[in-house]
């Protein structure tokens, strides 16, 4: 497991076309296990999800995003693919469904990299919003 610095930047746009950016640095941990890595980071207040950790699992072209802690999530990045699963909040349970448009993923043994993803989201059929995170791991 290696010590790795993280710039996370993540962009969402709601229906009304109203965008939203959230920037954050922060450090990690950066493992790699049977051809998959693994990041391992704690969200912060910037985010809204303090008190949650963050472990990304990247495949060749799967990336599985799991919060645990305050907030309890799990989603599937998988381009032309939709995947359905359910985020815990403290405010109840909504159904979460995530459809990737693009993902590019460059990653070395050693740890450097980026992730770059879009897609949509639609929360309980409530709140659509199209979104990009970005991901350099330094």
């Amino acid at each position: 497991m290696k010590e790795v610095t993280l710039k996370i930047k993540g962009t969402q746009t709601n229906s009304e076309g109203e965008e939203n950016t959230i920037e954050l640095v922060t450090e990690g941990k950066f493992y790699k296990k049977n051809d998959t890595y693994y990041i391992i980071y704690d969200e912060s207040e910037i985010s809204g999800m303090e008190g949650s950790t963050t472990t990304l699992k990247i495949e060749d072209d799967k990336v599985l995003m799991q919060r645990f802690g305050t907030s309890k999530s799990k989603l599937v990045f998988e381009k032309g693919k939709k995947h359905k699963s359910q985020y815990h909040t403290a405010y109840g349970n909504m159904d979460i469904e995530v459809i990737t448009n693009s993902m590019d993923i460059k990653i070395s043994d050693s740890g450097k990299g980026k992730i770059d993803l879009s897609y949509r989201i639609n929360l309980s059929n409530l709140v659509e919003s199209l979104n990009e995170l970005k991901i350099s791991i330094m």
